[in-house]
């Protein structure tokens, strides 16, 4: 009967293992969320200062176009979409090249 007893007395502990859990979820939301999210912004970002004059692009508004050009040292982007119709874009407005594009970027 004792033992009954003895579970409902607070435990005493270092305080290092009191935030032990707090810190393994802090270390695997890094490795599992954090750390993928940094690498494909920085994909992205490597992508779009690699882009070139013809490259097929998308943007985030799911409009598909060649890049005609460059504007403001490299800022603006000019996409020529069919044969009338050219469109000045942010570089931000991109969201991926034509062939390698994912749903999950438009988002």
């Amino acid at each position: 009967m004792d033992f009954i007893f003895a579970q409902s007395q607070p435990v005493q502990g270092s305080g290092i293992l009191s935030f032990l859990p707090f810190i393994l979820i802090m270390v695997i939301l890094y490795f599992f969320m954090l750390r993928p999210q940094a690498q494909k912004q920085k994909q992205k970002e490597e992508m779009v200062n690699n882009l070139n004059k013809g490259d097929k692009v998308v943007t985030m508004g799911g409009i598909i176009g060649t890049v005609t050009g460059f504007k403001e040292k490299g800022k603006l982007i000019t996409l020529k979409v069919d044969n009338n119709t050219t469109l000045t874009l942010n570089k931000s407005a991109i969201a991926g090249l034509s062939g390698k594009i994912n749903q999950d970027d438009l988002a």
